[in-house]
């Protein structure tokens, strides 16, 4: 009988990049939702988290998850260094934008999953506008909500391994109940 000798640390580490990189990430964040103007950060990019699924259940490919992460972030920074436009309006845009294409060529119409994905913006994306809104103290218990329920979100699809990467499923899910922690341990 052999026995395999477990793997090294590094190599346990290696295999769930996608947490470690989400606790580096959280890390950075700390102490940014224990004011006012931090959980309303929060609550402006809540929405992100859902629009990616249904920009990737609407292009019909999981590869394109990591990019639509790293375009959607950037154009979160852009809009807040310009101070363009409030990155919530801008999401909340793209996602009528999704939707109506999805209507006029007859997806949202016929694939479940898409629908699915479309009521989970509607959802998660009202979480955050309620933390926009309605007293801070109120909203930042909203907002965790909607991060916390968007982790779950994530471990469903990891688990089903559906509409997003394996890896954006891992990492969404474990800084998504990081976040939802800080904000309501107010970190």
């Amino acid at each position: 009988m052999t026995s395999t000798a477990p793997a090294p640390w590094y190599a346990r580490i290696a295999a769930r990049w996608p947490t470690a990189l989400a606790l580096t990430m959280s890390a950075l964040t700390l102490g940014g939702s224990a004011t006012v103007d931090g959980m309303r950060a929060f609550a402006e990019i809540l929405p992100i988290l859902p629009l990616l699924y249904v920009i990737v259940a609407k292009l019909e490919n999981r590869r394109a998850t990591w990019p639509t992460l790293i375009i959607s972030l950037a154009g979160v920074v852009v809009l807040r260094g310009f101070d363009l436009l409030s990155p919530a309006i801008a999401i909340w845009a793209f996602a009528l934008v999704v939707l109506v294409w999805s209507a006029v060529d007859g997806q949202l119409r016929r694939d479940g999953t898409f629908q699915l994905e479309a009521v989970g913006m509607l959802g998660f994306g009202a979480l955050g506008l309620a933390g926009l809104v309605l007293d801070p103290d109120v909203g930042r218990y909203l907002v965790a909500a909607g991060w916390f329920l968007h982790g779950v979100w994530d471990f469903v699809h990891l688990k089903l391994d559906k509409v997003v990467a394996r890896s954006f499923a891992e990492w969404c899910g474990v800084i998504d109940v990081v976040i939802a922690a800080e904000l309501v341990l107010k970190l």
